[in-house]
């Protein structure tokens, strides 16, 4: 099975889990992560927890919540669609007028089908989330009392989030996140999780890593804002490149959202990367941010952290809402996002400074790396090889790394990788 296939039944899995930014739903996807890669470390923190400006809320878990019409029966079921309550609702159980109601009532006024996704974190209230043509079914009967049940708990409890930890030869390390918070959206939520999993297991498989792997799994923007309180010292000492990982299983052109000045080693490994590995990209401005990277490059955090994206957050239609759904992400949208991603992970892991072992051109005959032309077929597969060759060694003079010298020369570094590792087991470069 490839890995595209592979990660949209991981993704099957995890859908139609009810998560939040806490809870049993969290957890149970935390576990089957677990499950299903590698062993990770699962940390927990309790409600009240004072973070930076923040404190760790409540924990929500809810079993049911319903609307029932005056002949009992169900019109809105969240059994059938998590995204019908709000998610972290207070529990109600009445009948209310539909004046009193329609005040709870969230819809899409623009996707007449789709149910939108709401939270209220932070302020106690319940509501329900239904489309717009739902919602004009329930305005017929107006008249009519309403029985509104959420079977929902709020308690001090705890937050979870998991972590890998991946040792490398160096102590700097590469950052890879992603949230665990949404519930049963495809593109949004899912695709970053399994995205990120299947990055994990390639990272763990490779041997002789240069670099250490921090990955995580975390509730968005709480979540990153935990995690760096615990953490901040050793990331701001180690980290070297870091990706924040959403929005990457859908069909459609690949977004870049940079870090605040767009000046790092992420950005400019994404951009390369990018640039020689997909047609078409829409290129935003850290401007432009929305996601957990506002956390990630504060003033005082300012970590080197971009995201690579297919539709960006917030862009497409179907966003938040329930059309975010296993048919808008694809086997080959993820498998395709897979592909930059550990094109960007093998870069890195030969993204050094080289240096020519030679004063002038190295006589690359005595090596058989140059196209002799006594031999047409080999001299036509070499001499664009040869020339790769000489542009490479040109400016391997010490100052240069590899994306460096792939922008000057004008190629895919991931392209360089068997012609630096031939050059160096030649003693050509050092």
């Amino acid at each position: 099975m490839n890995i595209g296939k592979k990660m949209y039944l991981w993704a099957y899995d995890l859908f139609p889990i009810c998560r939040s930014i806490s809870g049993d739903g969290l957890r149970k996807t935390l576990k089957y992560i677990n499950n299903k890669i590698l062993e990770m470390n699962i940390y927990s923190i309790k409600s009240g927890t004072k973070v930076f400006d923040w404190k760790v809320p409540l924990e929500w878990n809810i079993s049911d919540a319903f609307i029932k019409n005056k002949k009992g029966k169900k019109i809105i079921d969240f059994k059938k669609n998590n995204l019908h309550v709000v998610s972290y609702s207070i529990p109600i159980d009445k009948k209310i007028s539909f004046k009193d109601l329609k005040k709870h009532l969230y819809f899409e006024p623009n996707i007449p089908n789709a149910i939108p996704y709401v939270t209220s974190y932070y302020k106690k209230d319940w509501g329900f989330c239904l489309s717009l043509n739902q919602k004009k079914k329930l305005e017929k009967n107006s008249s009519d009392k309403y029985y509104v049940k959420i079977d929902s708990q709020l308690k001090k409890g705890e937050f979870n989030y998991g972590e890998i930890i991946l040792p490398g030869k160096s102590k700097k390390e590469i950052f890879f996140s992603t949230y665990i918070c949404h519930p049963s959206m495809a593109n949004n939520e899912i695709s970053g999780i399994v995205l990120l999993m299947a990055l994990a297991k390639y990272i763990s498989e490779k041997k002789n890593r240069m670099f250490t792997y921090r990955i995580i799994f975390i509730p968005e923007t709480i979540g990153s804002i935990i995690y760096l309180s615990r953490n901040i010292s050793e990331m701001k000492k180690n980290i070297i490149a870091g990706f924040n990982v959403t929005c990457v299983g859908d069909n459609k052109k690949f977004s870049f959202l940079p870090s605040k000045y767009e000046n790092t080693l992420a950005d400019k490994l994404a951009k390369h990367v990018l640039k020689y590995h997909v047609d078409k990209v829409k290129y935003y401005s850290f401007l432009d941010r929305g996601s957990d990277e506002r956390q990630y490059c504060s003033p005082g955090v300012d970590l080197p952290i971009v995201s690579i994206m297919r539709s960006k957050y917030g862009t497409y239609r179907e966003y938040h809402t329930s059309l975010d759904n296993m048919s808008f992400i694809s086997s080959k949208g993820l498998e395709k996002s897979y592909q930059i991603y550990t094109k960007c992970i093998d870069i890195l892991e030969k993204n050094k400074k080289y240096k020519s072992t030679t004063r002038c051109e190295p006589f690359l005959s005595s090596k058989g790396l140059y196209a002799e032309k006594s031999n047409i077929n080999l001299f036509k597969k070499m001499k664009k090889n040869t020339k790769s060759i000489l542009d490479f060694i040109s400016y391997a003079d010490g100052t240069n790394d590899l994306i460096d010298i792939a922008n000057i020369i004008q190629t895919s570094a991931y392209e360089l990788l068997p012609l630096i590792e031939n050059l160096a087991s030649k003693k050509i470069i050092k």
